[in-house]
């Protein structure tokens, strides 16, 4: 399938507290990694998976990340990139995960459909396999999952249609009734797609994005595709951050 218009949109309004001894007069997406900051590693491989249409939203010294994302759309306009770079503005109010996708609703009016990547995020995953497939799905959305130990996990039905989520250190599900003997359990990988038309409901207010997905579940398939990829990292503590910057050095 080919694809003229890749959307990606890049979660970045976070307050980057587990990173608090870099995010003092910084935000999170401005973070280095191997002398690199995170968002421009995570806009390159972005661009590099086809994606040419992309959306960060912004909160959190949100005006550096407008500055940093100027610089950096004129250097790709100057090596002859057709990428477009749009911002979603939260600095009067951090909308959470799931409003932030609400308000940013209008930047995807002509997208068939929107891959969302955490900024903090770092995977080796085929991204651009992942969104033409899921065009050509029935699907409203798909969470990149992962089988890996997690105390919050992602509960999935018979059908492997998203019913909640589970954490198994206070034994909370959110889902509607008890838990069903016969899930499946899964760790969220930080990325993961819809499409737009199953969001235009909603009112646009701060909410969990996983609030919104245990709603359009009731009708519609929002399913798990499990990831195995060479690396993936969630970079939101400083342990886990030295960790990615040894072993990213390491292959080099």
């Amino acid at each position: 399938m080919s694809q003229d218009r890749r959307t990606a949109f890049v979660l970045a309004a976070g307050l980057g507290s587990r990173l608090k001894e870099y995010t003092k007069d910084k935000p999170k997406a401005l973070v280095s990694i191997n002398n690199q900051p995170l968002i421009k590693v995570v806009l390159e491989e972005l661009i590099e998976n086809g994606f040419n249409h992309i959306v960060v939203n912004v909160h959190h010294f949100g005006e550096k990340i407008i500055e940093f994302l100027g610089g950096f759309s004129t250097a790709l306009r100057s090596n002859g990139n057709d990428v477009t770079i749009e911002i979603s503005d939260e600095r009067p109010l951090l909308m959470d995960t799931g409003g932030a996708i609400l308000q940013a609703l209008p930047y995807f009016k002509q997208s068939e459909a929107v891959l969302v990547h955490n900024v903090d995020i770092l995977t080796s995953v085929n991204l651009q396999a992942f969104y033409d497939d899921f065009c050509q799905s029935d699907d409203a959305a798909w969470l990149l999952t992962q089988e890996r130990p997690s105390k919050r996990k992602l509960a999935f039905n018979g059908q492997e249609n998203f019913i909640g989520r589970y954490n198994s250190e206070t034994e909370v599900f959110d889902g509607d009734g008890e838990l069903p003997a016969d899930c499946k359990l899964l760790s969220f990988s930080g990325i993961h797609l819809f499409k737009p038309e199953y969001f235009k409901d909603f009112e646009v207010n701060p909410c969990y994005v996983f609030k919104l997905y245990g709603e359009i579940a009731r009708n519609h398939k929002v399913a798990s595709k499990v990831i195995k990829p060479e690396y993936w990292f969630d970079l939101g503590t400083p342990e886990q951050l030295k960790n990615a910057e040894q072993w990213l050095s390491s292959r080099r």
